[in-house]
């Protein structure tokens, strides 16, 4: 699934190729990408109606839709949103295409069909559902050491666990989950409640450095992802531990160690994460 530097690295692609762009036409080729309202009323209403920006909350992207409305797209696990000229040809994954101004197309494509959108007025948009639960953007720059350090405490399960759980903090997933713990040098299994007050303190760090870096490299494609243009990351070319269980570790030569915990892989090299 596209992590935080992913939708952020296809956040601003989109934004340098069709913001101020006009939606011609809706062409919605798989029903049940649209979630609200009904795929019919969605094509209407965008029709005629300018992009008018972009923005970004955890992994979900929200394109800023008149003055008005706002759509908010989830890419789950295969969803991508790629700009084409006109009469591309259609890829057989496409599920929706906007046919815009300035001859260009934006094509949604998606292999598994669970990629979403919703179509909200501009109003709505903090009391929709799935943003209630989440907790600070990993990269807001109201998430402080001190506000961090705080919302943590109390916290009993396994630090792992807590990064991936988006309402502690949006937008980190298990990629960089498992590099944010290696840098760190925070073993995935202990508890969050057993990380003294450096070891908070380089959590933190390593959250910030990891999402940089991987926001500076377009994100990561170990499968699916691309950006807004069809091209794929080159964060894949410096993970640490990520996906090299049995190799050695960058830092001291030992081997990585692969596990799993809550159904996911987890990679950790038992000597510096402790």
């Amino acid at each position: 699934m596209p992590e935080l530097p992913e939708v952020e690295t296809i956040r601003r692609s989109l934004e340098t190729k069709i913001l101020g762009c006009i939606i011609r036409k809706v062409a919605v080729l798989n029903r049940k990408t649209i979630k609200t309202p009904p795929p019919d009323l969605f094509a209407a209403r965008l029709e005629g109606e300018e992009i008018t920006g972009f923005q970004r909350r955890g992994k979900y992207l929200i394109m800023e839709i008149g003055c008005s409305m706002v759509l908010v797209v989830h890419l789950r696990m295969t969803g991508r949103l790629i700009v084409k000229d006109s009469g591309f040809p259609i890829n057989r994954y496409t599920r929706l295409i906007f046919y815009l101004n300035e001859g260009k197309e934006l094509h949604f494509q998606d292999i598994r069909k669970f990629g979403t959108m919703h179509l909200l007025d501009r109003q709505d948009l903090d009391a929709f559902t799935p943003f209630k639960a989440l907790g600070y953007d990993a990269l807001d720059p109201r998430l402080t050491p001190d506000l961090f350090k705080e919302r943590l405490k109390g916290r009993k399960g396994q630090v792992k666990g807590l990064l991936l759980n988006q309402s502690f903090i949006a937008g980190i997933g298990n990629i960089y989950a498992n590099e944010i713990l290696w840098r760190a040098g925070i073993n995935p299994q202990r508890r969050a409640d057993s990380l003294d007050a450096r070891e908070q303190q380089r959590l933190y760090q390593a959250i910030g450095e990891v999402i940089a870096a991987a926001i500076s490299h377009r994100g990561t494609t170990l499968r699916d992802y691309v950006d807004g243009d069809g091209n794929q990351g080159e964060f894949q070319n410096m993970l640490q531990v990520h996906g090299k269980g049995g190799r050695p570790c960058p830092s001291c030569g030992n081997s990585i160690v692969r596990i799993k915990q809550g159904g996911r892989s987890s990679y950790y090299c038992p000597s510096c994460q402790k």
